[in-house]
């Protein structure tokens, strides 16, 4: 993500993320907030991990992910999904039937790679292309 596509972002989602400091404690910026919930969404690292890399507390890291998760749900969501009309279904429905000669279909989602190790004597049965 670019410096300036990261600003964007905060800019919107400032007002939502910003907290006040305390007597006891200074608040984490909205820029960190932001910076832990997206190195958390784009890596999928622990919790644990982002503790010592940011130097917050695990169960802080779980508030802010949470939160600002939220908070870009709320700004973005008008904006990046479209609500559901009947023509888009059937538009959409139309382009996969026309790329893909694949019927009624609304969507379709990527799949999560999941790590294993593979039985013995399976050959590429346990082999995808994402390695």
């Amino acid at each position: 993500m670019s410096e300036e596509m990261f600003n964007r972002l905060l800019e919107r989602v400032d007002p939502f993320i910003k907290r006040r400091d305390t007597f006891f404690r200074k608040a984490i910026s909205p820029a960190e907030r932001l910076l832990i919930t997206l190195r958390f969404l784009a890596t999928g690292e622990s919790y644990s991990s982002l503790h010592f890399q940011f130097r917050v507390g695990i169960s802080t890291i779980s508030g802010i992910v949470n939160s600002t998760c939220q908070a870009l749900w709320e700004c973005l969501k008008d904006e990046f999904i479209p609500h559901p009309i009947e023509q888009l279904w059937m538009d959409t429905a139309d382009k996969f039937y026309e790329i893909c000669n694949f019927p009624n279909c609304c969507g379709a989602v990527d799949g999560k790679h999941v790590q294993i190790i593979k039985p013995q004597n399976t050959g590429s049965v346990y082999y995808n292309y994402k390695k």
